[in-house]
């Protein structure tokens, strides 16, 4: 499955920058953890509402919820702390409209809640239990959860219930 450009290959990071500046736009302080689950519904929704991949990096189902790791090693050194990166518009301004279509989508309707409560919403839906099944709670996982599972589990969301 190919990203949802043939520009410019789009990558985890970029869309954390344009999650950060919205962040900062907003004055909403943001930690890595909530980025993460972010991250994860942003890429879950583009499964679910276009068929495409927002970005290639895999989202790994890690203890706390879905994670991308090169996106937490990049603001590891922030711990628990909200992230402080000065992002500016011209960063990101290379992220095509349709992916910031999604990514705005996801944050007006995410982005009012904490990491902890994003974290516990993560681990009751599907493809992160999937992702982790025959794992104990406590057990380090880089299994990932697949771009198909997070399609099928959202675009089940959007049916009209019967």
């Amino acid at each position: 499955m190919q990203p949802m450009t043939s520009q410019k290959p789009i990558n985890a990071l970029m869309v954390a920058d344009y999650i950060l500046l919205k962040a900062k736009q907003e004055g909403k302080p943001i930690t890595n953890k909530k980025l993460q689950k972010l991250l994860y519904y942003t890429q879950a929704w583009s499964a679910a509402l276009q068929n495409k991949k927002l970005f290639d990096d895999r989202i790994e189902a890690w203890i706390h919820g879905p994670a991308v790791k090169s996106v937490y090693l990049a603001y590891k050194e922030f711990g628990a702390e909200p992230i402080v990166k000065n992002v500016t518009s011209e960063m990101v301004k290379g992220l095509p409209k349709e992916a910031t279509s999604i990514i705005d989508q996801v944050w007006s309707i995410y982005s009012k809640y904490d990491a902890p409560y994003l974290e516990y919403l993560t681990h009751s839906e599907e493809p992160w239990q999937k992702a982790r099944q025959g794992l104990e709670p406590h057990i380090v996982s880089e299994n990932e959860i697949t771009f198909e599972s997070m399609r099928n589990f959202y675009k089940q969301k959007l049916a009209p219930s019967s």
